[in-house]
């Protein structure tokens, strides 16, 4: 848990976060809001047999008005508009009649959907959710509704600069002609130049090479990513070239976890943890320059240790792990690795692995994307991650060294 949580904050702070979090959660507030309606109006029609204003031998019902009742969502409090009948008590099988939480409606409605290539499977995720099954059909046309919004969101403009960026992929599965095949969704998330953090894309991509890197990177740099001086990734095919083409003034930072397990592929079982010792003992160094030297020592045990291979990568590829030294000391422990990303990419693989081969590429991207932005609107993104002052004030130094 935050050390800082239930501590009094800075009035300046406490206002940029307050507007910081209404604006993230606004977007997530209309679609839940708009979301729940629609289904209180689809079951307020079949409840009546017909749809409203329709003149139909069916219609077992008309409609009386509505009245307005409040939820409380884990986006905020949304405005309910409760169908009112003229012969009946409308009882919802959405949401309770006297209930005033949910649980991530959004994310309930977009896995319905997509387990929808099944209709028995869809009626039972409803009838566990809500204790009465929801017409599949109702769910489709819904959560495509759904979806409009996640595009747009997922191509909305990128807002001010971000100094560091961090890349990464993930592997799905789709089916495809009737084979469940590989499908890759490329993720990005930055650092503001205020210190709080953004998910800024995700695309599909048909493999991590720099065709669709080089897309990625063109899609987010569209949309308005600037100001970056960092990109922290793992070593992915087609990824550093594609970065000197559309971002040439970011420097490049090797995630070192990464770089360890590349290094531990041609290292003895027996001998890993005694070589992970040695390469933390690298990155664990001062100065850009102390760290080089001990690359060496560390260079020279594993050849006398004969474990050549090891000491062949290391020397050839040790100088891109240490681009993390370029920048204030107080990042470093943020900027060696791309755990903050991977993080993120547990939680998508937590989320989707219910679902199991999606139905196509698309499907996967949306749920993917739906918990991203599920996660965009949460403390994750309001609070402040990094103080970014020591970085503004090493460009005013006169030859940008970083300062402590």
């Amino acid at each position: 848990m935050d050390d800082r949580e239930g501590k009094p904050m800075g009035n300046v702070i406490h206002i940029d976060e307050a507007r910081i979090r209404d604006h993230l959660g606004e977007m997530v507030r209309g679609t839940v809001e708009e979301a729940l309606n629609a289904m209180l109006d689809a079951e307020a029609d079949r409840l009546c047999g017909a749809d409203r204003y329709q003149r139909s031998e069916a219609r077992k019902d008309t409609r009386a008005g509505h009245y307005e009742r409040s939820l409380q969502t884990k986006a905020g409090e949304v405005k309910l508009k409760m169908p009112k009948l003229r012969q009946q008590t409308f009882e919802t099988a959405i949401i309770e009649r006297y209930r005033r939480r949910e649980s991530s409606v959004e994310e309930a409605l977009i896995e319905m959907y997509l387990a929808g290539v099944s209709v028995r499977r869809v009626e039972d995720i409803t009838e566990a959710l809500w204790g009465t099954k929801v017409s599949p059909s109702t769910v489709s046309n819904l959560n495509k509704k759904i979806y409009e919004k996640i595009e747009a969101w997922r191509n909305a403009p990128i807002e001010g600069t971000h100094p560091y960026v961090y890349l990464d992929g993930i592997v799905m599965k789709r089916s495809w002609a009737g084979e469940v095949r590989n499908v890759s969704l490329l993720v990005a998330i930055g650092v503001t130049s205020e210190g709080f953090r953004d998910v800024l894309g995700i695309c599909e991509g048909a493999k991590e090479n720099k065709s669709g890197w080089s897309s990625f990177l063109r899609h987010l740099v569209d949309r308005g990513l600037s100001g970056v001086e960092l990109i922290i990734s793992d070593a992915c095919r087609g990824l550093i070239e594609s970065v000197a083409e559309y971002l040439p003034d970011a420097r490049w930072q090797r995630c070192i976890v990464h770089f360890y397990r590349n290094v531990f592929s041609h290292v003895p079982a027996t001998k890993v943890r005694e070589v992970a010792h040695m390469l933390k003992a690298i990155h664990a160094q001062e100065s850009r320059e102390a760290a080089a030297e001990k690359a060496e020592v560390v260079i020279a045990e594993l050849r006398r240790q004969r474990m050549g291979k090891a000491a062949d990568l290391l020397e050839e590829r040790i100088q891109e792990t240490l681009t993390f030294y370029a920048f204030p000391d107080s990042h470093w422990i943020k900027l060696r690795t791309n755990n903050p990303l991977e993080r993120l990419m547990k939680e998508i693989r937590r989320r989707t692995k219910v679902v199991g081969a999606f139905p196509d590429g698309k499907s996967c991207l949306n749920l993917a994307a739906a918990r991203l932005r599920h996660v965009a609107g949460t403390e994750w993104s309001t609070r402040r991650y990094m103080n970014m002052q020591p970085l503004h004030e090493m460009k005013l130094q006169p030859h940008g060294a970083a300062v402590a």
